[in-house]
């Protein structure tokens, strides 16, 4: 089912407040999901935007033009969808910016707990024409792109953030400007003299990875598997600079749905519990399923995980062996083998 912030973007057409766009138009649909409808004489095709791979999936689903990165210039008309990041919402209208031409339309759409209000009211500072429509708990504004935006471009596109003065992140990403301090707790674990081939499901921007290549530099090889794009080419330059020696393979990958093709002696991982505001300890479950499962056998499996999640239950049923390494106030070392 499809969120209420997709309704809420394309009321303003269905209501005939905002032209739809026509033929010979194009439309830029930024953090693009699936499941919209489109309404009466909105011919225009769409070029849909969206790193994250289930979302990206759904789109291909449904036969969308959709790409994980942001290609082409000059739109008539851009469509912002906004998520729970501020940083990300603020770059996707910095997106729409530069991918448009002078006079198009953009238009932005989000809930409520996606902090649309202080969005519009940030965006209200550059004194564009345009307005709002609240609809379905949530709120659309749009605007027409000025001439010169590139003072607007600077103060909303995200900057990338360094890490430890060591990693390379940015808003949107898990943890983007510290590293999270389960996963610095499973890294204090990580094997010091491990030789075998590896894999790092949830990958994030790679500390893990990193900290495990650095831990054991006589590993043959580590993949790692990552869900949003861009997280994914962030992990890419910090392996690349931080274990230049070490084997990787980077996958954009759903491991809720896609099998992995190789087996691995050990894997680590910081399952994520989260989709979108609400946690769901399910998806952290199904992916500890599919790392028993991508193991070989005897391997290894260590995860970290915060204390309250019954993730004990899920290694008990899948996993020939399991047990607790160690604990803190908020975190929880847990291991198994297959």
């Amino acid at each position: 089912m499809s969120r209420d912030a997709l309704k809420t973007l394309f009321h303003p057409f269905e209501t005939g407040i905002i032209d739809p766009p026509g033929e010979g138009e194009r439309v830029l649909f930024l953090g693009a999901e699936a499941g919209y409808r489109l309404p009466e004489g909105f011919v225009a095709p769409i070029s849909a935007v969206q790193p994250l791979r289930p979302l990206y999936r759904a789109l291909e689903a449904m036969r969308a033009d959709v790409s994980p990165v942001v290609a082409g210039e000059d739109y008539d008309v851009a469509l912002v969808l906004c998520g729970k990041h501020k940083g990300e919402n603020e770059d996707r209208i910095a997106e729409a910016l530069k991918r448009t031409r002078e006079g198009a339309l953009i238009v932005v759409a989000g809930s409520k707990e996606d902090g649309i209000q202080s969005l519009k009211k940030r965006v209200a500072k550059f004194e564009w024409d345009g307005d709002h429509l609240p609809k379905y708990h949530g709120v659309a504004f749009w605007f027409t792109r000025p001439e010169d935006v590139a003072d607007a471009i600077q103060k909303l596109a995200k900057a990338p953030v360094r890490v430890d003065d060591v990693f390379e992140a940015a808003p949107g990403m898990f943890s983007h400007d510290r590293v999270d301090a389960g996963s610095e707790l499973l890294a204090s674990r990580l094997p010091k003299d491990f030789t075998g081939h590896a894999a790092d499901f949830g990958a994030g921007w790679g500390y893990l990875s990193v900290m495990l290549a650095q831990a054991s530099p006589g590993l043959k090889g580590i993949d790692l598997f990552e869900a949003d794009h861009e997280a994914l080419e962030a992990a890419r330059r910090n392996v690349k600079a931080n274990a230049p020696t070490t084997p990787a393979r980077f996958y954009w990958h759903d491991l809720t749905s896609e099998e992995t093709r190789d087996k691995y002696d050990l894997i680590v991982m910081n399952p994520p519990f989260h989709e979108g505001h609400a946690a769901e300890p399910a998806i952290g479950s199904a992916i500890i399923k599919a790392a028993l499962k991508a193991l070989k056998q005897g391997g290894r499996l260590m995860l970290v995980a915060n204390r309250g999640l019954p993730y004990e239950q899920v290694l008990a049923e899948n996993a020939k062996e399991y047990g607790e390494t160690c604990r803190n106030a908020r975190f929880k070392v847990l291991w198994a083998k297959r």
